[in-house]
């Protein structure tokens, strides 16, 4: 537990366990590429989260690179990696998170009726008997073993104390109570967790961990419920995401401790707050699922205040309307308010006050993107500054730059557009019609670059409030089985839409540019 506060008895410390590169990957359409799992790692680090799931390695080849890629650079941190109870999974597993500073193999069967049923099509004594043969088995490469009995709260309370006491016996050191379709409520699961805490032999030598889904939108208060209870692992996401409905958020049970941790029995984490919502705005931008504005924590709109009798008492105590200070999460608070007079210097330290650094280089080009913003704007925000850069940033990686467009819309006949779009130093022209000028822009870009693909998602949001808000656009595109993601960012939507769509296909251009073709008998697949 690297990252407990010395004054904190360590029966109090709940262990951050965070599974967004593996759970919250499988979120339809949130594939990241190696390199941005690797940036997504280093966040979670810098957060503070005591274990990071990397992935499932049996999955995928690119799963086993992405997990061995983050054993090796994380420091600090548990890496864990996610395999079925047999051999092969186990093994995958232990060779990818071998070169961590804390591997842990994370291994897992189905425990309910319904699984051992449907699915597994094993008995309970088939079940004991794997559970006890993997788990001694994944100790053999690793101390740090963790067991999960998926589909757990849809389970035999009894059968449930049977397998726990067979994964302790065999040397497991986490147990798992998954409630894995969000079929708990809090009051039964702190029944679970007390009954097992009470019935499991040897339960004391292992820390009770908890994995809840969204499904009936009681993931978070099931979580905290099993904490009362004892549980002293929460496994979660950043904003929540992950198969259906998501996951527990890691931004809301940090916070729920943090306020009101006494009815929580004291218990404490020790994830850095003013890091969650840096954190969530970057999981966001790579996966391109986009945070909703009335999230708790983190949405645009959880420390924002319309009504005149909020504003009224915001004005004259901040405590009469949140229970939070927005700065505690990572937000800037006050709104920042730049202009097109304020000067490069001025500039410049209001980007280092929000925690942007850039070389002259960059800063030349952000301050010029911030002048043209500013004469369409007329207050240029803190938040409005953050995704500027980061768009810069982004597109400066990207292959396919947007230089000129134009679109056209009349009352009789389709939408026509023209675009001109850089590749190094050769420029692409195209020409598109469609139902509409965000359409026709597309498919010019379609004409001028010539990367076939199909359109899965398309998505606006406003970074700040306002009629002149900036405008973000999410796009997710698929091509010959693949997934790619892109945003762009201008006060225009076309505009925006445009930049989103060639940040996509600039993705996509690089993968197949790094694509391996697999020899005679080989396959690749990926687990959903």
């Amino acid at each position: 537990m690297s990252h407990a506060e010395p004054h904190v008895p360590a029966a109090d410390r709940v262990i951050v366990f965070d599974t967004t590169l593996r759970d919250g990957e499988q979120s339809p359409g949130a594939t990241l590429t190696a390199d941005e799992k690797l940036e997504v790692a280093d966040a979670l680090v810098a957060l503070g989260v005591d274990v990071i799931e990397a992935g499932f390695p049996a999955a995928s080849p690119g799963d086993f690179e992405a997990v061995r890629a983050i054993a090796a650079r994380v420091k600090g941190a548990t890496v864990a990696g996610l395999a079925r109870c047999n051999e092969g999974d186990i093994e995958r597993a232990a060779r990818a998170v071998q070169g961590a500073q804390r591997p842990r193999i994370h291994t897992f069967i189905a425990t309910s009726e319904i699984h051992l049923t449907h699915k597994l099509r094993l008995s309970r004594e088939q079940v004991l008997d794997r559970v006890g043969q993997m788990v001694a088995f994944a100790r053999g490469f690793a101390e740090d073993v963790e067991f999960s009995a998926e589909d757990a709260t849809r389970s035999d309370w009894d059968f449930l104390v049977a397998v726990f006491g067979r994964a302790i016996e065999a040397g497991a050191t986490t147990l798992n109570v998954p409630d894995t379709v969000g079929y708990t409520t809090p009051d039964e699961y702190t029944a679970l967790i007390q009954h097992l805490q009470t019935r499991v032999p040897g339960i004391e030598r292992a820390i009770v961990s908890v994995h809840c889904h969204d499904d009936l939108g009681m993931a978070t208060a099931n979580t905290l419920a099993a904490v009362a209870a004892g549980a002293r692992q929460v496994e979660v996401t950043m904003n929540g995401i992950g198969e259906r409905a998501g996951n527990t958020s890691l931004e809301e049970v940090v916070m729920a401790l943090a306020t009101r941790g006494t009815q929580f029995g004291g218990a404490i984490t020790g994830v850095v707050k003013e890091r969650l919502v840096p954190t969530s705005r970057l999981v966001s931008s790579l996966t391109g699922l986009a945070v909703q504005v009335n999230k708790a924590i983190v949405g645009a709109n959880a420390f924002s205040h319309e009504a005149g009798i909020h504003q009224d008492g915001m004005l004259k105590d901040r405590s009469t309307y949140e229970i939070m200070n927005p700065t505690d999460v990572g937000w800037e608070g006050t709104k920042l308010v730049l202009g097109k007079h304020s000067g490069r210097a001025g500039f410049r330290s209001t980007l280092g006050d929000l925690g942007i650094r850039l070389d002259d280089t960059q800063l030349t080009e952000a301050y010029q993107r911030f002048l043209v913003l500013a004469d369409r704007k007329q207050a240029v925000t803190a938040a409005d500054l953050i995704a500027l850069v980061g768009d810069q940033l982004e597109a400066a990686a990207d292959g396919l730059r947007l230089d000129r467009w134009n679109a056209s819309l009349g009352s009789n006949g389709p939408a026509t557009a023209s675009v001109v779009v850089l590749r190094g130093g050769d420029e692409l022209v195209g020409d598109g019609a469609g139902n509409g000028p965000v359409d026709a822009l597309l498919k010019a870009i379609d004409a001028a670059v010539g990367l076939p693909n199909e359109l899965e998602y398309y998505h606006v949001e406003a970074v700040t409030p306002g009629e002149d808000a900036q405008g973000r656009v999410h796009v997710r595109i698929r091509a010959e089985g693949s997934v790619y993601n892109g945003h762009g960012l201008a006060t225009d939507i076309v505009e925006a839409s445009a930049r989103a769509y060639l940040a996509a296909l600039s993705h996509l251009e690089r993968g197949q540019q790094a694509a391996v073709i697999p020899g005679p008998g080989s396959s690749v697949s990926r687990w959903s």
